[in-house]
């Protein structure tokens, strides 16, 4: 597969640096708090910030689990289509797609691990962020919700 490849296809795949104090997950990438305001509640994760095209292509392949209160966001500046796959990804994703408004527009949940079939909504977003898979269903996550970071 090359760069180009990967780029297009995120593995379940914006350059700036991030402050030298801030806390590194294992993997090495910058991680941050992130709320999901959704029917009076409010969500709280910690997640891990692709900003890279390598890291966007790294995605959470090879990873065997992902705790329910962790995750990974990949943001867009400026906003753009985006489109994931799963290969090399062993566990199942819910990709939750948010508009420029930071608020979510669409949400592909259970995407399925290993896959080849492209994920993707067709308007620009700002932001795509990974959850383990179901749950955005389990929060009653939809779209309208909003995401802050």
């Amino acid at each position: 597969m090359t760069l180009a490849l990967a780029a297009a296809f995120p593995a379940c795949s914006p350059q700036a640096a991030a402050p030298a104090a801030m806390e590194r997950s294992p993997a090495g990438l910058e991680q941050l708090p992130l709320t999901i305001r959704s029917g009076g509640q409010v969500h709280r994760f910690i997640v891990e910030v692709a900003r890279s095209p390598e890291e966007q292509a790294q995605g959470l392949m090879f990873r065997q689990s992902l705790a329910p209160d962790r995750g990974m966001i990949f943001p867009y500046d400026p906003p753009q289509q985006a489109s994931f796959w799963m290969k090399n990804t062993l566990i199942p994703l819910d990709m939750i797609f948010i508009g420029p408004d930071r608020r979510i527009v669409h949400i592909a949940d259970n995407a399925v691990p290993l896959s080849l079939e492209p994920v993707t909504w067709p308007q620009p977003v700002s932001a795509v962020l990974e959850l383990a898979g179901g749950r955005s269903a389990e929060l009653g996550l939809k779209p309208g919700d909003t995401v802050e970071w």
